[in-house]
C-alpha cells in the first residue's frame, strides 16, 4: 500500500511538472511571462525533471536580477545549488546568442540610429555583471556602422590598462572612420573618474589629429550605461549626429 502511494505520488508530482511547464510555454507564446518565469522556463530544458522555480528565483536573487544570470561567469553559475554544467552552458549559450544579434545590428546599421540603443544594449551585455574592469573597442566604417570588436584589456576589481598607441594604431587601418570606447566600474555606482576624462581627451586629441573620430566613450557602473558624450565630456566640434 505504502509502495504503491509512493508510484502514484511521484508520476502525480511527474504530471504536474509536465503541466505546469506546458502552460510556461503558452504564457511565453503569449508574452505574458515575467523575468524568473522566463529564466525558469530556459531552465526547464537543461533540468527537465525538477521544479526549477526555487532555482529561477535563487538565481536571480543571487546576482540581482535576472539580466544578470546571463552575463555571469560559467563558474559562479555552477557555484550555485542546482546549477549544473548543462544549465549554466545553456544559459551562456543564451548570452552568446544576444551578443551576436547586438553586433550583428551594429554592423548593418549606423550606431547612431534609435538613439545608440544598439551600442548601449551591447555594452550592458558584455559589461555589466562582471567582477573585474574590462575595456572593449569598437571601430567603425564611414558609414558609423561596426567592423570589429575588441577586448582591448582586462583589469582588475578596481582598474584596468588603456593602451593609446594600440588604438590609434588600430584605428589608422583601411576604413576605419570612428571609436567607440566602452569599460566597466565592478566597484563603484561611479560614472566616468578623471583619470577617465583625460585619458579619453587624449585619445580623442589624437585620434581628431589623424581625421578620425572618437564617437563615445561608455562606462557601465552599477547596471547603467553612462555616455561620455551626453555628459558633453567630449569635444562635440568633432561630430555632429
Amino acid at each position: 500500500m505504502g509502495q504503491g502511494t509512493t508510484i502514484m505520488s511521484a508520476k502525480t508530482d511527474l504530471s504536474f511538472h509536465s503541466g505546469h511547464r506546458e502552460r510556461l510555454k503558452e504564457k511565453f507564446l503569449a508574452d505574458k511571462l515575467v523575468d524568473y518565469e522566463l529564466l525558469e522556463l530556459l531552465l526547464s530544458f537543461a533540468i527537465p525533471r525538477r521544479d526549477v522555480r526555487p532555482l529561477a528565483r535563487l538565481l536571480a536573487s543571487r546576482f540581482g536580477g535576472v539580466y544578470y544570470v546571463f552575463t555571469a561567469d560559467v563558474k559562479d553559475l555552477m557555484a550555485v545549488p542546482g546549477v549544473g554544467r548543462s544549465a549554466a552552458i545553456l544559459i551562456k549559450l543564451v548570452h552568446r546568442l544576444m551578443s551576436i544579434n547586438h553586433m550583428k545590428a551594429m554592423q548593418e546599421n549606423a550606431v547612431f540610429l534609435n538613439g545608440n540603443k544598439s551600442v548601449i544594449d551591447f555594452c550592458r551585455l558584455k559589461l555589466a555583471g562582471l567582477e573585474h574592469e574590462e575595456v572593449h573597442v569598437l571601430y567603425l566604417n564611414s558609414d558609423f556602422c561596426v567592423i570589429e570588436h575588441e577586448v582591448h584589456s582586462h583589469g582588475s576589481i578596481e582598474s584596468s590598462n588603456v593602451h593609446i598607441e594600440q588604438i590609434l594604431k588600430r584605428a589608422l587601418s583601411d576604413g576605419i572612420r570612428s571609436v567607440i570606447l566602452m569599460h566597466n566600474h565592478p566597484s563603484t555606482d561611479n560614472t566616468f573618474s578623471q583619470d577617465d576624462v583625460v585619458m579619453t581627451t587624449e585619445l580623442e586629441m589624437l585620434l581628431n589629429k589623424c581625421g578620425i573620430t572618437l564617437y563615445d566613450h561608455y562606462v557601465v557602473a552599477g547596471g547603467i550605461v553612462h555616455s561620455m558624450r551626453a555628459k558633453n565630456l567630449l569635444n562635440k566640434s568633432s561630430f555632429s549626429n
